[in-house]
């Protein structure tokens, strides 16, 4: 299974992409893991949050596979433990998915079309965080839930 991570405009800080760059070395062990920019749209200040939504997820529609199975990372989605979110990966290994494909939304989420294409929902919290935190705190679940299916102790419980 490969996993990729799509993600809305870039990050300049440089302690979030030493972050990322650790967990992706550490992901290389158990899994192929990468990550696609699409690049924050440009001249939106003019377009209504619906406008700016559905040209992000037009855009996000075009770099996605029929086959590809989508799990949006969403504040209305489904939450899990770490070994909730460890048995969610092992399940779709178990159903021989072949690309399992997260999504970061934009500032102001998913068009509809989107959520219409999604096979999961996932939210990581409550909380809000900002798109360039979510990045890492997502790597590093993903890497959390390999060590959990490999029953290394790098998880506490």
């Amino acid at each position: 299974m490969d996993i990729k991570l799509i993600l809305h405009g870039k990050t300049d800080d440089n302690y979030l992409q030493e972050g990322l760059l650790k967990y992706y070395k550490r992901l290389k062990r158990y899994i192929s893991f990468s990550e696609l920019i699409i690049p924050a749209q440009k001249n939106t200040k003019n377009l209504s949050f619906e406008e700016v939504k559905q040209k992000e997820g037009d855009l996000l529609l075009g770099k996605l596979k029929t086959s590809d199975t989508l799990v949006l990372l969403d504040d209305k989605g489904e939450m899990f433990t770490s070994l909730g979110f460890s048995d969610f990966l092992q399940k779709q290994m178990t159903l021989s998915v072949k690309n399992l494909v997260f999504v970061v939304g934009g500032a102001y989420g998913f068009s509809d079309s989107v959520y219409q294409r999604a096979n999961y929902n996932l939210s990581l919290s409550k909380m809000t965080f900002s798109h360039q935190m979510i990045r890492l705190l997502f790597v590093e679940q993903v890497y959390r839930a390999f060590t959990i299916l490999n029953n290394e102790p790098y998880h506490h419980e």
